[in-house]
């Protein structure tokens, strides 16, 4: 790594530069990433090609390892966290351009439960995705969900749930969705260390998503999918 200290970003070409990047992303080097970001728009890339290439393109890769278990939580944070120092740059450029997102995405903890590592970590993995992400917070209920919803006009909701006595609030919500009429305009996505793809199914959710690498990817799958029905 030490080279890297001494490493003049700006000396590097356009295709040396994403790809160290990547590398920066991977290692969670902030100011790095927030350096190599400026120089990619002082260079005349748009905000989107940067978001892309660059950010988007890196977190993939740590997604991946995270997913295979050659990363663990505390080094995707610091990745997402480098992810957050590029996007802090990019946000006011892509809001400008009106760049249309990958999706958007409301998320939060269920009622009676007040664990959010994972949902957090889960947001990131989305935003670095390319996914608007609405965090709601914690300890939810059923109705703050469905107002988020009605605000937001979202793709997809996730819920997470870390305990086996909160689990089953989520059938509650979607419940409560179904009721309203409302349960098909959305996808729902749910997750946390006791669930499972039978406890998704049984809940009435569109997918469990074991990890936040997998509810990235199956949020864009789905988005997609989605929109190419649509068309």
């Amino acid at each position: 790594m030490e080279q890297d200290d001494d490493l003049d970003l700006s000396a590097l070409d356009d295709e040396e530069l994403v790809a160290q990047m990547h590398d920066d992303l991977y290692d969670g080097l902030a100011e790095e990433i927030a350096e190599g970001t400026q120089i990619l728009l002082d260079r005349g890339w748009d905000a989107q090609k940067v978001l892309a290439d660059a950010l988007v393109e890196g977190m993939r890769i740590v997604g991946i390892d995270f997913r295979d278990g050659i990363l663990f939580v505390p080094e995707v944070l610091l990745a997402a966290n480098a992810m957050k120092a590029g996007m802090e740059l990019l946000r006011p450029l892509l809001a400008e351009t009106g760049a249309e997102q990958v999706g958007k995405i409301v998320i939060g903890t269920v009622k009676g439960d007040i664990h959010d590592i994972g949902k957090n970590l889960v947001g990131m993995m989305l935003e670095g995705a390319g996914f608007e992400v609405i965090d709601i917070g914690i300890n939810i209920e059923a109705e703050t969900y469905i107002a988020a919803l009605e605000e937001h006009k979202p793709d997809v909701l996730g819920m997470s749930a870390l305990l086996t006595t909160t689990m089953p609030y989520m059938k509650v919500v979607i419940e409560e969705m179904k009721k309203r009429g409302i349960r098909d305009d959305y996808i729902v996505l749910v997750g946390g260390a006791p669930l499972n793809e039978e406890f998704g199914a049984a809940v009435g959710a569109d997918a469990y998503c074991r990890d936040a690498a997998v509810a990235a990817e199956t949020a864009q799958a789905l988005v997609t999918a989605r929109r190419l029905a649509a068309a």
